[in-house]
Protein backbone atom coordinates (compact mmCIF):
# COMPACT_ATOMS: atom_id res chain seq x y z
CA UNK A 1 0.00 0.00 0.00
CA UNK A 2 1.08 3.85 -0.67
CA UNK A 3 -0.43 5.28 2.34
CA UNK A 4 2.07 6.68 5.21
CA UNK A 5 2.44 4.56 7.88
CA UNK A 6 3.34 7.32 10.06
CA UNK A 7 0.16 9.42 8.90
CA UNK A 8 -2.05 5.83 9.78
CA UNK A 9 -0.49 5.72 13.62
CA UNK A 10 -1.59 9.13 13.84
CA UNK A 11 -4.94 8.54 12.26
CA UNK A 12 -5.49 5.11 14.48
CA UNK A 13 -4.62 7.06 18.04
CA UNK A 14 -7.35 9.76 17.18
CA UNK A 15 -9.91 6.59 16.45
CA UNK A 16 -9.11 5.50 19.68
CA UNK A 17 -9.45 8.11 21.97
CA UNK A 18 -12.40 9.00 19.85
CA UNK A 19 -14.18 5.49 20.56
CA UNK A 20 -13.40 5.45 24.07
CA UNK A 21 -14.83 8.99 24.54
CA UNK A 22 -17.82 8.77 22.68
CA UNK A 23 -19.00 6.19 24.91
CA UNK A 24 -17.23 6.50 28.16
CA UNK A 25 -16.05 3.60 28.32
CA UNK A 26 -12.90 1.59 27.39
CA UNK A 27 -9.23 0.71 27.27
CA UNK A 28 -6.98 3.55 25.52
CA UNK A 29 -4.01 2.81 27.60
CA UNK A 30 -2.71 -0.47 25.87
CA UNK A 31 -4.36 0.76 22.65
CA UNK A 32 -2.10 3.10 22.29
CA UNK A 33 1.02 1.20 23.44
CA UNK A 34 0.30 -1.36 20.62
CA UNK A 35 -0.77 1.44 17.85
CA UNK A 36 2.26 0.83 15.87
CA UNK A 37 2.57 -2.91 16.26
CA UNK A 38 -0.26 -3.41 14.89
CA UNK A 39 0.01 -1.07 12.20
CA UNK A 40 3.64 -2.95 11.13
CA UNK A 41 1.56 -5.97 11.34
CA UNK A 42 -1.49 -5.89 8.99
CA UNK A 43 0.14 -2.67 7.09
CA UNK A 44 3.61 -4.48 6.05
CA UNK A 45 4.37 -7.81 7.48
CA UNK A 46 1.23 -10.19 7.38
CA UNK A 47 -0.48 -12.02 4.13
CA UNK A 48 -3.84 -11.28 4.43
CA UNK A 49 -6.71 -11.40 2.40
CA UNK A 50 -9.53 -9.19 3.05
CA UNK A 51 -12.09 -11.05 1.71
CA UNK A 52 -12.47 -12.28 5.57
CA UNK A 53 -12.99 -15.81 6.10
CA UNK A 54 -12.91 -17.87 9.07
CA UNK A 55 -10.62 -20.61 7.99
CA UNK A 56 -7.97 -17.84 6.76
CA UNK A 57 -6.50 -20.64 3.95
CA UNK A 58 -3.33 -19.96 2.68
CA UNK A 59 -2.99 -16.35 4.60
CA UNK A 60 -1.08 -15.36 7.47
CA UNK A 61 -3.32 -15.55 10.81
CA UNK A 62 -3.26 -13.26 13.73
CA UNK A 63 -4.96 -13.29 17.43
CA UNK A 64 -5.33 -11.18 19.95
CA UNK A 65 -5.03 -12.35 23.51
CA UNK A 66 -5.30 -8.95 25.35
CA UNK A 67 -8.58 -8.33 24.05
CA UNK A 68 -9.07 -5.02 25.86
CA UNK A 69 -7.23 -3.62 23.97
CA UNK A 70 -10.10 -3.76 20.71
CA UNK A 71 -10.06 0.02 19.92
CA UNK A 72 -6.42 -0.02 18.53
CA UNK A 73 -7.49 -3.70 16.92
CA UNK A 74 -11.02 -2.68 15.54
CA UNK A 75 -8.99 0.97 13.99
CA UNK A 76 -6.64 -0.58 12.33
CA UNK A 77 -8.57 -3.78 10.78
CA UNK A 78 -11.23 -0.95 9.69
CA UNK A 79 -8.51 1.54 8.21
CA UNK A 80 -6.93 -1.76 6.42
CA UNK A 81 -10.26 -2.25 5.04
CA UNK A 82 -11.62 -5.11 6.64
CA UNK A 83 -14.82 -3.35 7.44
CA UNK A 84 -16.22 0.85 7.00
CA UNK A 85 -14.12 3.15 9.13
CA UNK A 86 -17.92 4.77 9.57
CA UNK A 87 -18.87 1.70 11.91
CA UNK A 88 -16.18 2.66 14.42
CA UNK A 89 -18.42 5.02 15.55
CA UNK A 90 -21.08 2.26 16.75
CA UNK A 91 -18.32 0.62 19.37
CA UNK A 92 -19.59 -0.27 22.94
CA UNK A 93 -22.82 0.49 21.93
CA UNK A 94 -26.03 -1.83 21.86
CA UNK A 95 -26.05 -4.35 18.75
CA UNK A 96 -23.28 -3.07 17.60
CA UNK A 97 -20.14 -5.49 16.15
CA UNK A 98 -17.60 -3.51 17.93
CA UNK A 99 -18.34 -4.68 21.28
CA UNK A 100 -15.57 -4.23 24.43
CA UNK A 101 -14.01 -6.98 23.75
CA UNK A 102 -14.10 -8.73 20.71
CA UNK A 103 -16.42 -11.34 19.49
CA UNK A 104 -17.25 -13.60 17.13
CA UNK A 105 -21.32 -14.24 16.59
CA UNK A 106 -21.60 -10.63 15.66
CA UNK A 107 -19.70 -11.75 12.25
CA UNK A 108 -16.96 -8.61 11.84
CA UNK A 109 -14.60 -9.49 9.72
CA UNK A 110 -11.07 -9.58 11.02
CA UNK A 111 -12.38 -11.28 14.24
CA UNK A 112 -11.26 -14.80 14.56
CA UNK A 113 -11.79 -15.66 18.63
CA UNK A 114 -13.67 -14.29 21.37
CA UNK A 115 -10.87 -12.41 23.46
CA UNK A 116 -10.54 -10.81 26.71
CA UNK A 117 -10.79 -13.70 29.09
CA UNK A 118 -6.97 -12.79 29.66
CA UNK A 119 -4.37 -16.10 29.50
CA UNK A 120 -5.89 -17.87 26.75
CA UNK A 121 -4.88 -16.46 23.34
CA UNK A 122 -1.83 -18.40 23.33
CA UNK A 123 -3.82 -21.84 23.66
CA UNK A 124 -5.64 -20.69 20.67
CA UNK A 125 -2.76 -19.69 18.58
CA UNK A 126 -0.52 -22.63 19.06
CA UNK A 127 -3.65 -24.69 17.82
CA UNK A 128 -4.34 -22.69 14.49
CA UNK A 129 -0.43 -22.85 14.21
CA UNK A 130 -0.63 -27.00 14.48
CA UNK A 131 -3.46 -26.95 12.33
CA UNK A 132 -1.57 -24.82 9.72
CA UNK A 133 0.94 -27.79 9.90
CA UNK A 134 -1.12 -30.46 9.30
CA UNK A 135 -2.82 -28.80 6.41
CA UNK A 136 0.56 -28.05 4.96
CA UNK A 137 -0.21 -24.56 5.50
CA UNK A 138 3.10 -22.02 4.58
CA UNK A 139 1.81 -19.15 6.10
CA UNK A 140 2.16 -18.13 9.79
CA UNK A 141 0.39 -17.12 12.61
CA UNK A 142 0.77 -13.76 14.75
CA UNK A 143 -0.21 -13.36 18.18
CA UNK A 144 0.15 -10.26 20.65
CA UNK A 145 -0.26 -11.02 24.49
CA UNK A 146 -0.45 -8.63 27.80
CA UNK A 147 2.48 -8.53 30.00
CA UNK A 148 0.34 -8.37 32.80
CA UNK A 149 -1.92 -11.89 31.59
CA UNK A 150 1.79 -13.78 31.99
CA UNK A 151 1.25 -13.48 35.39
CA UNK A 152 -2.20 -16.57 34.55
CA UNK A 153 -0.83 -20.51 34.72
CA UNK A 154 -2.35 -21.61 31.30
CA UNK A 155 -0.04 -19.25 29.54
CA UNK A 156 2.98 -21.28 31.05
CA UNK A 157 1.71 -25.08 30.06
CA UNK A 158 1.01 -22.90 26.67
CA UNK A 159 4.98 -21.77 26.01
CA UNK A 160 6.33 -25.67 27.47
CA UNK A 161 3.80 -27.39 24.92
CA UNK A 162 4.59 -24.97 21.96
CA UNK A 163 8.85 -25.81 22.52
CA UNK A 164 7.95 -29.78 23.29
CA UNK A 165 6.37 -30.07 20.17
CA UNK A 166 8.28 -27.72 17.71
CA UNK A 167 5.30 -25.21 16.96
CA UNK A 168 7.81 -23.31 14.52
CA UNK A 169 5.44 -21.73 12.34
CA UNK A 170 4.46 -18.94 15.44
CA UNK A 171 5.81 -16.04 16.36
CA UNK A 172 4.12 -14.48 19.24
CA UNK A 173 4.49 -10.77 20.92
CA UNK A 174 4.66 -9.39 24.62
CA UNK A 175 3.57 -5.92 24.89
CA UNK A 176 5.86 -5.25 28.07
CA UNK A 177 4.75 -1.97 29.03
CA UNK A 178 5.10 -2.91 33.09
CA UNK A 179 1.43 -1.82 33.90
CA UNK A 180 -1.59 -3.47 34.64
CA UNK A 181 -5.40 -2.55 35.63
CA UNK A 182 -3.69 -2.73 39.47
CA UNK A 183 -0.45 -0.78 39.12
CA UNK A 184 2.88 -2.02 37.65
CA UNK A 185 3.51 -5.92 36.86
CA UNK A 186 6.52 -5.83 38.84
CA UNK A 187 4.11 -4.40 42.35
CA UNK A 188 1.28 -6.99 41.62
CA UNK A 189 3.40 -9.85 40.50
CA UNK A 190 7.12 -10.11 39.53
CA UNK A 191 7.63 -12.30 36.74
CA UNK A 192 11.10 -12.08 36.68
CA UNK A 193 13.30 -12.24 33.40
CA UNK A 194 11.14 -12.88 30.29
CA UNK A 195 14.05 -13.35 28.38
CA UNK A 196 15.30 -16.10 30.47
CA UNK A 197 12.28 -17.89 30.85
CA UNK A 198 11.60 -18.04 27.74
CA UNK A 199 14.89 -19.11 26.55
CA UNK A 200 14.70 -21.39 29.79
CA UNK A 201 11.56 -23.31 27.84
CA UNK A 202 12.91 -23.93 24.63
CA UNK A 203 12.01 -20.80 23.01
CA UNK A 204 13.85 -18.21 20.51
CA UNK A 205 13.33 -14.97 21.88
CA UNK A 206 14.12 -11.72 20.48
CA UNK A 207 13.67 -7.99 21.50
CA UNK A 208 12.36 -4.74 20.47
CA UNK A 209 13.77 -2.10 23.10
CA UNK A 210 11.87 0.80 21.29
CA UNK A 211 8.53 -1.18 21.41
CA UNK A 212 6.70 2.24 19.54
CA UNK A 213 9.32 2.54 16.68
CA UNK A 214 7.92 1.29 13.98
CA UNK A 215 11.16 0.78 12.05
CA UNK A 216 12.38 -1.18 14.99
CA UNK A 217 8.81 -3.53 15.13
CA UNK A 218 9.16 -3.57 11.46
CA UNK A 219 12.90 -4.66 11.18
CA UNK A 220 12.24 -7.11 14.14
CA UNK A 221 9.30 -8.89 12.75
CA UNK A 222 10.64 -8.91 9.00
CA UNK A 223 13.43 -10.56 10.87
CA UNK A 224 11.58 -13.16 12.96
CA UNK A 225 9.70 -14.44 10.23
CA UNK A 226 13.01 -15.50 8.34
CA UNK A 227 13.87 -17.51 11.35
CA UNK A 228 10.69 -19.51 11.28
CA UNK A 229 10.34 -23.34 10.76
CA UNK A 230 14.03 -23.71 12.38
CA UNK A 231 12.12 -26.52 14.96
CA UNK A 232 11.87 -23.45 17.46
CA UNK A 233 8.94 -21.15 18.46
CA UNK A 234 9.61 -17.40 18.66
CA UNK A 235 8.80 -14.90 21.08
CA UNK A 236 9.11 -10.72 20.38
CA UNK A 237 9.35 -9.04 24.06
CA UNK A 238 8.98 -5.68 23.07
CA UNK A 239 8.99 -2.67 24.99
CA UNK A 240 6.16 -0.24 25.20
CA UNK A 241 4.67 2.82 26.85
CA UNK A 242 1.08 2.50 27.70
CA UNK A 243 -1.12 5.71 26.36
CA UNK A 244 1.87 6.03 23.63
CA UNK A 245 1.74 9.74 21.73
CA UNK A 246 -0.91 11.17 24.26
CA UNK A 247 1.22 12.74 27.48
CA UNK A 248 -0.85 12.53 30.06
CA UNK A 249 -1.42 9.46 29.25
CA UNK A 250 2.31 8.26 29.46
CA UNK A 251 4.21 6.93 32.34
CA UNK A 252 1.25 6.17 34.62
CA UNK A 253 -1.36 2.92 34.51
CA UNK A 254 -4.32 5.07 35.51
CA UNK A 255 -5.62 5.24 32.13
CA UNK A 256 -5.49 1.60 31.63
CA UNK A 257 -9.54 1.79 31.53
CA UNK A 258 -10.27 5.44 31.57
CA UNK A 259 -11.97 7.44 28.95
CA UNK A 260 -11.00 10.98 28.68
CA UNK A 261 -13.47 14.03 29.53
CA UNK A 262 -14.51 16.49 26.78
CA UNK A 263 -11.28 18.71 27.66
CA UNK A 264 -9.01 16.08 28.16
CA UNK A 265 -9.81 14.58 24.25
CA UNK A 266 -9.37 18.47 22.87
CA UNK A 267 -6.05 18.33 24.41
CA UNK A 268 -5.22 14.75 22.96
CA UNK A 269 -6.52 15.65 19.80
CA UNK A 270 -4.11 18.51 19.47
CA UNK A 271 -1.14 16.02 19.95
CA UNK A 272 -2.16 13.73 17.17
CA UNK A 273 -3.35 15.80 14.29
CA UNK A 274 -5.64 15.02 11.43
CA UNK A 275 -4.24 12.87 8.69
CA UNK A 276 -6.24 10.55 6.79
CA UNK A 277 -10.18 11.78 8.04
CA UNK A 278 -12.10 10.99 11.18
CA UNK A 279 -14.59 8.57 10.91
Amino acid sequence: MNINLNDITTQVRRDILRMVHQVNSGHPGGSLGCTEFLIALYFKIMKINLEFDMDGVKEDLFFLSNGHISPVFYSVLARRGYFPVSELKTFRKLNSRLQGHPTTHEGLPGIRIASGSLGQGLSVSIGAALSKKLNKDESLIFTLLGDGELQEGQNWEAIMFAAAKKVDNIIVTIDLNGKQIDGSTDDVLPMGSLNEKFQSFGWKVLEIKEGNNLEKILETLTHAKSITKKSKPIVILMYTEMGNGVDFMMNTHAWHGVAPNDEQLKNALNQNPETLGDY
